[in-house]
């Protein structure tokens, strides 16, 4: 697979949140937020749990940043009314996954609120429309209905199942593809 040309996260807008690049001052909210075994506990096994009193900054510094600067992947801040309550992960295509891959998590205080469809609209959009992406896709542990309502929410098709390792263990996740043609679908559906 070629190499994806780096781009800068760019910025982008909906009615209630602003998604721009992360960066390593949002460490403190990260910490603040993440640091919750109910977000941690569907999420890969890989995190760390409990979770280290410098694992946002660690993450940052290690992981997010170097990976947007190789133009691995583009990492947004979810800001609401100037606090970070969240983060999206969006992969490039590469030799795990051929078609990239997205991943999200989002402050409880913040769930079942509406944000993260919001934020995964625009981001589609951009993807989309912008990039020139065919498809991408993602995971969700199965007992993880909030995640699930979001993919249904924002075009998502399920396509089947594998075993991933959390942190209660090896389980079944879900498996979802957003694709080009079907989030233009699922937009006119929704206009």
């Amino acid at each position: 697979m070629s190499e994806n040309p780096v781009i800068e996260t760019p910025v982008l807008e909906t009615q209630r949140l602003l998604l721009r690049p992360v960066q390593l001052k949002d460490a403190a909210n990260i910490q603040k937020h993440f640091n919750n075994w109910n977000i941690v506990k569907n999420l890969n096994a890989q995190i760390p749990w409990p979770y280290p009193d410098d694992g946002a900054e660690d993450f940052l510094r290690c992981n997010a940043l170097p990976r947007m600067q190789k133009g691995e992947a583009f990492i947004w801040s979810i800001i609401f009314e100037n606090e970070v309550i969240g983060l999206i992960d969006m992969g490039w295509p590469n030799q795990r996954n051929e078609n990239g891959d997205r991943g999200f998590w989002l402050a409880e205080p913040y769930w079942k609120r509406g944000f993260m469809t919001e934020a995964i609209m625009v981001i589609n959009d951009y993807v989309f429309d912008v990039l020139g992406f065919k498809k991408y896709t993602v995971c969700n542990a199965c007992g993880n209905e909030g995640s699930r309502r979001v993919k249904e929410k924002t075009g998502a098709i399920l396509v089947g199942q594998k075993k991933m390792n959390h942190h209660q263990g090896i389980q079944d996740a879900d498996v979802w593809e957003v694709t080009a043609e079907n989030w233009k679908k699922f937009k006119r559906r929704k206009v």
